[in-house]
């Protein structure tokens, strides 16, 4: 009887959970190491490219195309996308990095992969209240949030990171050359999410194929919870959440129905 109660769903979540903790430790002390100059550079390198885009188009424009804030328009665009980006390029590489660790039984595949995505998380979460709070210090009028909105636009660009990360870790062994044409695909994706722009200014049809693109509705919506007076009417909030869903749903049956693969690749 005391061993069928030990191995209980509740039994093997702790289980899970424990081993997850251990590898979100494992992967702190590997990322940032024991010295403070990795936690710094996590934040200088997102608040050093702020910079640059605000003195480049600074020089060009006399006012950004939302507010009166340069920073703060570049900010609340490239940080959203880090939500996405950050994450999909961190856990692309989670099970290969620890392929090692996967000849125990007690860690599964998945262990990695969200030991990865939690600390991405936390640590894109951290430099965006950080870089943000600082330039709210420096704004003539206070800022009036829309958690809500914040929120809801950053945890779904995790989510969609998260999906494509999943099926990634499943791809990338299987067939080499999927990891460089992701690469060659994923990276235009920074010139076509509104980072720079807001897709209302865009003449159609180019912004009815921009649309098309998930992560401009997760940035305008990231962007409605910092300025009130920004009503994005282009925002599609049902299609943010369909394709969400079904792009996390496609990349978590792959990665599950793969993950005798991945333990034994």
């Amino acid at each position: 009887m005391q061993q069928a109660q030990g191995h209980t769903p509740g039994y093997y979540l702790g289980s899970h959970l424990r081993v997850v903790a251990a590898l979100l430790i494992r992967e702190m002390a590997t990322r940032f190491g024991s010295r403070p100059g990795g936690y710094v550079w996590a934040i200088l390198d997102p608040a050093a490219y702020i910079i640059f885009l605000t003195v480049i188009f600074g020089a060009i424009s006399h006012k950004p195309a939302l507010g009166t804030s340069f920073p703060l328009f570049f900010a609340t665009g490239y940080i959203c996308f880090q939500f996405y980006t950050a994450v999909v390029t961190y856990v692309n590489g989670a099970v290969k990095s620890n392929k090692a660790l996967l000849s125990y039984p007690n860690v599964a595949p998945v262990d990695p992969v969200f030991a990865r995505f939690l600390l991405q998380l936390g640590t894109t979460s951290a430099v965006a209240v950080l870089i943000l709070g600082t330039i709210s210090l420096f704004l003539k009028t206070p800022l009036v949030l829309d958690w809500l909105a914040i929120i809801e636009a950053a945890a779904l660009a995790c989510l969609i990171g998260l999906g494509a990360a999943l099926f990634n870790n499943v791809i990338f062994p299987r067939l080499p050359i999927c990891e460089q044409i992701f690469g060659i695909l994923n990276r235009p994706l920074f010139m076509v999410s509104g980072v720079f722009f807001l897709p209302e200014l865009i003449p159609p049809p180019y912004r009815d194929m921009l649309l098309i693109n998930p992560l401009c509705h997760a940035l305008m919506r990231f962007r409605s919870g910092f300025y009130s007076e920004y009503d994005p009417g282009l925002l599609d909030m049902r299609y943010l959440y369909i394709f969400t869903a079904c792009w996390l749903f496609v990349g978590m049956l792959t990665f599950t129905g793969y993950k005798h693969f991945l333990r034994k690749e």
